[in-house]
Formats: C-alpha cells, sequence, structure tokens
C-alpha cells in the first residue's frame, strides 16, 4: 500500500535524480521555475533567482509525489509489483511533462520551447517518473 508520506518522500528522491539529470545534461540555463520566480515575484533575470529556482522545483516534486501516491490509491491502480508501478510512474512523468510544457511553459510563462529543449524536459520528467515509480514498487515507507 502506498502512503501521502511514501509519495511525499519518494517525490523528494525523484526530484534530486531529475535534478542530477538536469545538471549533467542541460544546457546550464536557468530552469523555467527560476525564470517563473524572475518573472511573477522578482526584478531580476532568471539567472538571479537559481536558488529560489530550485527550492520551487523540489517543492513542486515533492507535492507531486505527494499527489502520485493519492491517485494511486484513489484510481486504484495496481502497484504492488515493482513493473506496474515503474510503468505507472512513468505514465505519471508523462502526464507531468505534458502539465508542465503545456500549461506552465506555453501558458503561464509565454514560452515557445525548442524541440530538444521539449524533447529534454520530457526526459526529465520520465527520469522522475521512473524513480518515483521505482520507490513506490520497492514499498520503500509504503
Amino acid at each position: 500500500m502506498v502512503t501521502i508520506v511514501s509519495g511525499l518522500i519518494g517525490g523528494f528522491v525523484a526530484t534530486i535524480v531529475m535534478t542530477i539529470f538536469m545538471m549533467m545534461l542541460g544546457d546550464d540555463s536557468p530552469p523555467p521555475t527560476a525564470m517563473f520566480w524572475s518573472q511573477y515575484l522578482g526584478d531580476g533575470e532568471p539567472d538571479q533567482y537559481m536558488m529560489q529556482g530550485m527550492v520551487l522545483h523540489f517543492i513542486y516534486g515533492i507535492i507531486a509525489g505527494g499527489v502520485f501516491a493519492v491517485l494511486v490509491a484513489a484510481l486504484g491502480l495496481g502497484v504492488a509489483t515493482l513493473g506496474a508501478a515503474v510503468l505507472w510512474g512513468l505514465v505519471y512523468g508523462l502526464v507531468l511533462f505534458v502539465i508542465a510544457a503545456a500549461f506552465w511553459m506555453m501558458m503561464i510563462m509565454g514560452m515557445s520551447p525548442e524541440m530538444k529543449m521539449a524533447g529534454m524536459f520530457l526526459f526529465f520528467h520520465l527520469v522522475y517518473g521512473l524513480v518515483l515509480g521505482l520507490w513506490v514498487g520497492y514499498g520503500i515507507l509504503g
């Protein structure tokens, strides 16, 4: 059984792994969360809000893990096996990508990401979903 605590902690762990991939494979540009902070909360350039953007990124990731746990329980998704948990984690990562890209980046931020950036953004969210699914599938703190 997946608990909300397991989802929150899994979201934190998944965000750490996702962030490592972002730092290794990204182009060193500020993350969308830093751009959001700059546009709506700050008065400077996005690169001045890297720390705030990272904190916001982790808050989103932790909350998303908790939401995953709630959805798994509410929808009765079978996550009793590692394979099923990973599959649902990847689906969830894909859903998060669509929400982040279509809603946050395009509608809220007014960004039009290039295909390469969108592809990397998708990859990072799939990494998040994979790690979250592994966390849930192994029943860590579940």
